[in-house]
């Protein structure tokens, strides 16, 4: 016999005005730990644990994507910032993802787990 889906519960995570830009909050809901970050104003949720060994990604550092510049024989010159790009790097091995994608720079198919969140009254809420 099939287990049957659990409604998703919704979690009072913390007011706005705790989560500025490029800011996070980590919290425990239900039984899962959750990262919740605001880039570029928009808010992504996903459940903290890396696809890689299970580390807890949402604690890990973030920063922005590094692309390489290249001249006009496509030979490299230096690298960039890209601060459109924002990451999470993974503590235990370094494994970094898209913020706003939650997917691996080079394998799509390693991706973090999305956890819906919404913004109401001067709220942050999570659904899980």
């Amino acid at each position: 016999m099939a287990g049957k889906k659990k409604d998703a519960q919704r979690w009072d995570v913390g007011a706005s005005d705790e989560l500025p830009e490029r800011g996070r909050l980590v919290v425990d809901v239900d039984e899962i730990t959750v990262g919740v970050f605001r880039i570029d104003g928009g808010l992504y949720a996903w459940e903290s644990t890396c696809p890689h060994v299970d580390g807890p990604i949402c604690q890990g550092l973030m920063v922005p994507a590094v692309r390489e510049v290249l001249d006009e024989r496509r030979a490299i010159k230096g690298s960039v910032f890209d601060e459109t790009d924002m990451r999470i790097c993974c503590p235990w091995h370094g494994m970094e993802f898209s913020i706003k994608t939650g997917k691996h720079p080079a394998n799509a198919k390693l991706a973090l787990r999305k956890v819906a969140v919404s913004e109401t009254g001067g709220r942050i809420f999570v659904d899980v």
